[in-house]
């Protein structure tokens, strides 16, 4: 490392930092220390490209906790996984490698897949070590990696084997690019403009009585199996011309105002429910049923339900028992039930159906309106539901279990909370975790001709039961291989398991479980965090983390969601080239917890600014220590001068409240008062104050200097090391150059968190601050008065009065000399009375 130079260059600097910490090693996991353990469950993330600005953000927030508590004298086990078994893979792969990975052999898609991560990897993670992360990356895991596939197919063992895992049919959302099911969390929102056709369905045993429902979807009317009213609700007949449409009463002069109606009966949902309705197109008749999600009062009241055209018509299937219609094949195309439109994609067949039923006079009228409908992540494509076979966790009795266990977690933000607890409010479905493709973790599993189904030894892990065949199968029976993979989310709920087993010692495994913290962003509350959650209790009946801390979202400058759609993107590689890490790190604290919050390049500027001046003052006060020596870092701080006991009260001050704060996770405060205490209170205050005192021991004396020398070292090195989480590379850096001769410590990363072992009256300490305060609005004064009088700072001033009390006085007295050679006052004269000073040319 180099000394001071004449200027901070982050770009090669940091570089050079970064290396200094990978040779030295100095954030490995310790697993033979008796320190206290603290366990990070750290995000994985997802290889989609390159680190972007959220990761950025998120990532270095959980990083200042690690690197505290590290300071705090915790062995901090700190792991970095990536998560690269999911669709974002495939995806990169397809669009880098120009190859459908549908189309070759699953042998040939796997090779493809993991070459190419391969490769990629250690760029992705390069990213992350370039953005200060301390994790100890030795601790590696990958979720397709052989020892991931053995853990993931390990707890996919044990859940079977508990009874909690089943293969069963019915529906799932389904992607028809990559044919293949997928989580909600794999699914966007997208608002659309749409039509919203209205129908009439005759009542069977009329000539003219129509139902009237309104749809999005009409090309599923070949898929309907029912249709139902609120048995409560209040419904009316009228007569249109010479036919009679039954809709709902409350909304009826809105939706039929273009027709002239007369209203000839009032109904109740009791009065309809049991008729036969026949629906156009497929000649279908459906009896009318009450149903709990419909209201009268909401569009006709009245509503039509096909296998499966979205959640709704999901649950309405699984409430009124019915067989579901597979209408729509995995590839988005409608099948012979369709008739005429056999093999046409349901978009296109969309239009075509509500032309040839507006012809037939079955649409009555259609209402335009703005539609959210569900599209792969991935893929872009409108999410389409499908009947077919998966493997389930049973969960959706334990409903409850999962509410008081999440109660258990501690909340940061605490209202975060309530994302989970809704969730598991509205849980519907066990959790289907088995997806149809070529890359990923096998499914453990094989049948026999008669369907039976065999499962490997806990040793055989991990297994492809395409092409391998358990050991504990007699020979003479044939089996075949599941062919299906596990759900990333499957993998990544079992990510503190993944982590743990990295481990070698088993003492320290148990100590490791459950994790300290769960770091993660808000939008997976739903996902990462319940499913890890959900599979931990399963298993153990534990938590598998104690506190949880939720990060925001950074947004355009706008405030709009950043997409390369909108092209609004920032490119944290980008900005650290343009700038540093650090001041992308200084950004990221100073947004709190559970923030979505635009992206300012103005704050990353800031950060560049208490980097530069972290740097020049330290290398000022290099200088100004030339004669200091390590025992000069004991002493007791009633022999010195009141200037210098004052910044070492405001030191002790903001120690202990950015402390408190810290142990809260409220990282935000305690960079903002380490911060403010370096940037006013030392170096644009106290060092000012006593540079005169320090650079001429001739004039003010060997043991004045000393004073302040001590004084100053204090105080830096406890505002560097409190500014070290948030700034690792530049409190690095001065650390190296100066701090480094006179501690013992590698790193400044492995230095103690400041910390007051002195035994000090806190009463003392807030009335000496708030007196050493006059003293620093003396300075104020002095320097505002010269600004104002075109003077510059080193005009002498002919006198100052200062009227204060007799505490004030003693203590600027005491540390007058310090007063009039940063104020260049000739004279320093006192008046009693309420604190105020005055200023003479």
């Amino acid at each position: 490392m180099s000394g001071f130079d004449n200027k901070y260059d982050p770009k090669t600097r940091e570089v050079e930092i970064l290396k200094f910490w990978e040779k030295n090693k100095v954030f490995k996991f310790d697993e033979k220390s008796k320190k206290p353990v603290y366990s990070i469950d750290t995000p994985p993330p997802t290889m989609s490209g390159k680190m972007h600005i959220g990761h950025s953000f998120s990532y270095t927030q959980a990083d200042f906790i690690a690197r505290y508590k590290r300071m705090q004298g915790h062995n901090v086990f700190y792991p970095f996984g990536t998560d690269d078994n999911g669709l974002a893979t495939e995806k990169l792969v397809q669009k880098n490698e120009k190859v459908n990975l549908r189309k070759v052999s699953r042998e040939e898609a796997v090779k493809i897949t993991m070459k190419y991560l391969e490769k990629e990897r250690p760029n992705f993670v390069a990213d992350f070590k370039r953005i200060g992360l301390s994790c100890d990356f030795d601790l590696a895991y990958s979720s397709i990696s052989p020892q991931s596939q053995r853990v993931s197919q390990k707890t996919f063992l044990d859940l079977y084997n508990k009874g909690l895992i089943e293969q069963r049919e019915g529906p799932v959302p389904w992607d028809r690019v990559f044919q293949t099911p997928i989580a909600q969390a794999e699914m966007e929102d997208l608002e659309r403009d749409s039509y919203l056709n209205y129908v009439k369905a005759k009542i069977e045993g009329t000539e003219n009585t129509y139902m009237i429902f309104a749809t999005t979807r009409p090309e599923l009317i070949y898929a309907v199996v029912g249709m139902s009213v609120q048995d409560v609700g209040e419904y009316i007949k009228i007569k249109v011309g010479e036919e009679y449409w039954i809709t709902g009463a409350a909304t009826v002069t809105e939706k039929y105002v273009d027709f002239v109606y007369e209203i000839v009966e009032k109904l109740t949902g009791e009065d309809i429910i049991g008729e036969k309705i026949k629906i156009p197109v497929v000649d279908r008749v459906v009896e009318i049923t009450h149903d709990i999600a419909i209201k009268a009062d909401f569009g006709t009241g009245i509503a039509y339900f096909c296998t499966y055209g979205g959640e709704e018509d999901i649950q309405w299937a699984s409430r009124h028992n019915v067989e579901p219609i597979q209408l729509v094949e995995k590839d988005g195309r409608l099948n012979k039930l369709a008739k005429e439109y056999d093999g046409v994609m349901a978009e296109e067949a969309r239009v075509k159906i509500i032309k040839d039923m507006e012809e037939k006079g079955h649409i009555i009228m259609k209402e335009k309106k703005s539609q959210v409908v569900k599209i792969g992540e991935r893929s872009g494509a409108q999410v389409e539901y499908i009947v077919a076979k998966q493997w389930y966790v049973k969960y959706l009795d334990k409903k409850e279990y999962f509410f008081e266990m999440a109660q258990k977690f501690n909340w940061y933000p605490q209202f975060m909370k309530v994302r989970l607890e809704n969730w598991i409010k509205g849980l519907n479905w066990d959790w289907g975790f088995s997806r149809q493709r070529h890359f990923g973790i096998p499914l453990p599993v094989w049948y026999d001709e008669n369907g039976k189904i065999y499962l490997p030894e806990e040793d055989e892990l991990p297994v492809d039961p395409t092409s391998y065949r358990p050991k504990n199968v007699p020979k003479n029976i044939k089996l075949v291989g599941e062919s299906d993979v596990m759900d990333t989310w499957f993998t990544s709920a079992s990510t503190p398991y993944l982590a743990i087993d990295l481990v070698s010692d088993e003492s320290m495994k148990k100590k490791l479980f459950p994790m300290s913290l769960r770091p993660q962003a808000h939008d997976i509350i739903s996902f990462w965090l319940f499913y890890t959650m959900a599979k931990s209790n399963l298993l153990t009946k534990k938590n598998p983390f104690n506190d949880v801390i939720v990060s925001g979202f950074v947004l355009d400058p706008q405030g709009k969601k950043m997409s390369k759609s909108k092209g609004n993107t920032v490119s944290p590689q980008e900005i650290i080239e343009k700038y540093s890490s650090d001041g992308i790190r200084f950004a990221a604290a100073g947004t709190k917890l559970g923030s979505d919050i635009p992206y300012q390049e103005k704050e990353i500027q800031s950060g560049v600014k208490v980097s530069n001046k972290i740097y020049n003052a330290c290398k000022f006060a290099d200088m100004l220590l030339k004669d200091f020596d390590k025992k000069d870092r004991k002493f007791e701080i009633k022999d010195l001068n009141s200037i210098d006991r004052w910044i070492l009260y405001r030191y002790y001050d903001v120690m202990q409240k950015a402390t408190e704060a810290f142990e809260k996770y409220d990282y935000a405060t305690a960079k903002s008062l380490y911060e403010g205490f370096f940037m006013r209170d030392i170096a644009d205050n106290y060092l000012e104050i006593v540079k005169e005192r320090l650079w001429k021991p001739e004039i003010y004396g060997e043991i004045e200097t000393k004073k302040a020398q001590k004084a100053l070292y204090t105080a830096l090195y406890g505002a560097v090391r409190g500014l070290a989480p948030f700034m690792p590379y530049i409190t690095e850096e001065v650390y190296q150059n100066f701090f480094s001769k006179f501690e013992n410590e590698k790193s400044i990363h492995q230095s103690v968190w400041p910390n007051w072992d002195k035994k000090e009256d806190k009463k003392e300490i807030s009335q000496l601050i708030e007196i050493g305060n006059n003293f620093i609005n003396v300075v104020a004064t002095a320097r505002k008065f010269k600004a104002e009088n075109q003077m510059s700072m080193k005009d002498e001033l002919n006198k100052i009065e200062i009227i204060c009390d007799t505490k004030t006085r003693n203590f600027i007295e005491e540390s007058i000399a310090d007063l009039k050679s940063v104020t260049w006052a000739k004279e320093i004269i006192f008046s009693k009375g309420e604190f105020k000073v005055k200023i003479k040319k």
